[in-house]
């Protein structure tokens, strides 16, 4: 039976095409398989079912070395390459590694395709491995409680089975990327009575130290959104912002403290 191209796969293809602006190039190997044209190495092989083999410990991303544990065995078939190919490879760590921003596309963008296509209220996912585990969502509020729901969602896509434990969820105005802002919704949005949901003994990467037996862990949402009916907790009243010349001035001062250290 031919192999055929994994969704991972297709998207990567997808994501390239729009970022150059036309269709990527792919070109097919000889037992059938989709692979980027002019790549650096390609390596084929088999998957051998049922076997396992111990790996490890290596550094990993969490910041820790990570045990020894079975895992699938491949046996390579062939190594192909372009001519004068360059080996690539990043470096894996504690946080944050030139790692956690390549993964960026692969997991902060599929999240955001599968929580968009069913709750178009989600405007944003930062998913990036430079927070580890956690995952901020970004949402309009549909409904009293409906971040919460959100919330559950995450940890039902595939990338959220194993990599998302700690889920916050935010208003659309409040900017995932930007933790002061992520900070800020926690510290005055949050009440620990009844804005924490602790899903008890879900699936968890093997590589996370705080699982108790290995590969399971307890996982929390955080509903840091202001609650709207029927949703009556709290007493928000109008939101302070910035003046509006924050920014003008910003820029003066910080003109002033260069010229002076000149």
């Amino acid at each position: 039976m031919a192999a055929t191209p994994m969704l991972y796969d297709q998207l990567e293809y997808k994501m390239a095409a729009v970022m150059q602006g036309k269709p990527y190039r792919v070109v097919k190997t000889a037992k059938g398989l989709d692979v980027p044209w002019g790549a650096e190495y390609v390596l084929e092989g088999r998957l051998l079912s049922r076997q396992r083999e111990p790996e490890g410990p290596f550094g990993e991303f969490p910041g820790y070395y990570s045990g020894v544990h079975n895992y699938p065995v491949i046996e390579i078939d062939r190594i192909s390459h372009r001519k004068d190919p360059i080996y690539d490879s990043v470096y894996v760590g504690r946080p944050w590694t030139e790692l956690d921003y390549l993964q960026a596309m692969t997991t902060c963008v599929p999240i955001f395709m599968q929580l968009n296509t069913e709750f178009p209220e989600v405007i944003a996912v930062n998913a990036l491995y430079t927070h580890g585990l956690v995952v901020i969502v970004a949402t309009h509020t549909r409904y009293g409680g409906f971040a919460k729901s959100i919330g559950l969602r995450v940890l039902t896509t595939t990338h959220g089975l194993g990599y998302a434990k700690i889920v916050i969820v935010v208003d659309a105005d409040i900017d995932p990327f930007d933790l002061n802002e992520v900070m800020w919704a926690m510290s005055v949005k949050v009440n620990p009575a009844s804005d924490l949901i602790v899903v008890p003994n879900l699936p968890d990467n093997l590589l996370d130290p705080s699982g108790q037996p290995s590969g399971i862990v307890h996982k929390m949402i955080i509903d840091a959104t202001t609650p709207i009916a029927p949703d009556i907790r709290g007493d928000f009243g109008e939101e302070l912002d910035q003046p509006p010349t924050t920014a003008e001035w910003r820029d003066k001062l910080g003109a002033l403290i260069k010229g002076s250290q000149k």
